[in-house]
Formats: C-alpha cells, structure tokens, sequence
C-alpha cells in the first residue's frame, strides 16, 4: 500500500512539474525584463494550440517563438518591433487582439452578422406562424 501511495505521489508532482515548465528557463536579465517577456508573450497567440498564449502553451512552435522573442528582447527590440516581426512571419492570427483592418473584418463583425441573421430568420418565421394562426382554415363546411 505504502509503496502505491509513493507511486501515486511521484506520479502527481512529476506531472505538477511538466505543467508548470511551459516557460523554459531563460538567461533574463532581471526581474523587469522577466516579467515583460511574460507580458509580451502572454499576448500572443500558439500557432499550433489555438487556445493558449505563447506563454502557456507547451508545443514546440511556441518555445522556438518564445526564444525568438527573448532573442529580439536580448537585442533591444521594443514590444511593437517583436509583435510587428511575428506579424510579418505569420499575419494578424499570431495576436491575440487583431488589429480592425479590412482583412479581418468578418473576424470583428462575423458573430455579429450572424447573430442578426439569425433574429431576422426567427421574426420571420413567428410572424408567418401568427399570420397562418389569424386567418381561419377553410373547412370547406359552410353554416346554411
């Protein structure tokens, strides 16, 4: 039993551990610079996770991007100069806040039309249904 609880305990903090090494472990300066890379890298999408920040995401593309930003950080790149470069290699998506260009408007305004269509295809139907329901059906049977 013992030896199934130690097991269970080695298995849970090793997997605790994996969890937690999204971020490698990077030569920062100091503690400032630390903490804009977290920030920056928090901003920008995976490529290959969807979901998550380049900062949490554990895929191989997003450690060969967080270097590069680290790299462009290490050369005194400023935070737009970096975006702008990730930007130019793989377009607006690698943001996780697109900017509102003509390219993406079906991103900005896409839920929206959608939604509208939506409301404008159920107000016809209910009142097509309160028409059909106003007018008496013909029973062919007239009062003499």
């Amino acid at each position: 039993m013992r030896t199934l609880l130690l097991a269970l305990a080695l298995l849970l903090t090793a997997s605790a551990a994996q969890a937690g090494s999204a971020i490698d472990a990077l030569p920062f300066k100091n503690v400032a610079q630390e903490q804009r890379f977290q920030h920056l890298t928090g901003q920008l999408r995976c490529l290959v996770c969807q979901n998550e920040s380049l900062a949490d995401s554990n895929a191989d593309l997003a450690k060969d991007l967080r270097w590069q930003v680290f790299q462009q950080m290490q050369a005194g790149k400023t935070d737009a100069q970096i975006k702008q470069y990730l930007v130019a290699r793989y377009s607006d998506y690698v943001l996780y806040d697109p900017p509102l260009k003509p390219s993406n408007y079906v991103l900005w305004f896409g839920p929206f039309a959608v939604l509208l269509a939506g409301a404008a295809g159920a107000a016809l139907y209910l009142r097509r249904r309160t028409r059909a329901d106003a007018t008496p059906a013909d029973s062919g049977d007239e009062d003499w």
